[in-house]
């Protein structure tokens, strides 16, 4: 579904009926962190750049609220990969699933 600032999301939901517009909910935040989540926090998100960038089937994200001292809180991302553990860069992924690629270049003859 669009987030308000007009990126795809997989997690973000809104209830939309004929005549109303439900809650807006991210169905990645889980705990503590559900309660305290607002719509608003979607917009520096990176959850929908890592989905966009790495569509890895064994890589799970996980959502959290950080909140920092005179600053508006954030959203951190963390990754972990079925087959590898823990995922340093979720833009790439961990790099035991998919092998790299080989490009075949044929001759012009």
């Amino acid at each position: 579904m669009r987030l308000p600032d007009g990126r795809l999301c997989p997690y973000y939901y809104v209830e939309r009926g004929r005549w109303h517009e439900g809650k807006p909910q991210c169905r990645l935040v889980k705990g503590e962190t559900a309660r305290r989540w607002k719509a608003e926090l979607c917009a520096t998100c990176p959850v929908p750049d890592i989905r966009r960038a790495n569509a890895c089937p064994h890589m799970h994200l996980h959502l959290r609220l950080r909140r920092f001292f005179l600053r508006r809180p954030r959203l951190e991302v963390q990754a972990t990969c079925d087959l590898g553990g823990s995922v340093a860069d979720p833009y790439v992924g961990c790099g035991r699933c998919h092998g790299p690629l080989e490009f075949v270049v044929a001759d012009a003859e």
